[in-house]
């Protein structure tokens, strides 16, 4: 797709040597105030590198990445995105702070691959689903793989009007 071969890339969970490189994509990704500070990142990475994917290629460049936290709330809330101690790795629900692409590698369905693997690994993991806020122009991407749409989100992050959006997963896969 667009020169980009899904067989080079590899998608791995994050580590302190990833910092600078989450940093640099989340700025490009993000406006300012919405976009989490290296300082930030590297707060999460340390508490919970799992709840990091990392799409890199063949040479280990950064191309796009999913982050967030795992948690018994069900609702993403504006403090989670800034206190790393929240996170429970036995929580129900895993929350998406960010589905971020570089921006010359957008629309190749990088976020796409990233977000099956996110699905993946969270049933995998036995939470319940996952959580995630986005602008509304972003709904229907996320309603592709089954999120519903629970109308505007109490979240305030960065002064935006975000939807949050959930995926449950069946009976079988809940706690």
């Amino acid at each position: 797709m667009n020169g980009i071969e899904f067989h080079n890339l590899t998608i791995r969970h994050a580590t302190a040597a990833d910092v600078a490189a989450i940093a640099a994509v989340e700025t490009a990704g993000f406006p300012p105030a919405e976009a989490a500070t290296e300082d930030r990142i590297r707060e999460r990475v340390a508490a919970y590198p799992e709840c990091f994917w990392l799409l890199v290629d063949g040479e280990g460049r950064l191309l796009a990445f999913v982050d967030g936290m795992a948690t018994d709330r069900p609702d993403l809330a504006d403090d989670m995105y800034a206190d790393a101690s929240l996170h429970d790795p036995h929580g129900a629900w895993q929350m998406i702070f960010g589905v971020v692409t570089a921006p010359e590698h957008r629309h190749r369905g990088l976020a796409s691959l990233l977000m099956r693997r996110v699905i993946a690994d969270a049933r995998g993991a036995g939470r319940r689903g996952l959580v995630l806020t986005c602008k509304d122009r972003l709904v229907g991407f996320y309603e592709r793989f089954g999120y519903a749409d629970e109308g505007v989100s109490g979240s305030t992050h960065g002064n935006v009007v975000w939807h949050q959006m959930r995926l449950t997963f069946g009976r079988k896969e809940t706690r």
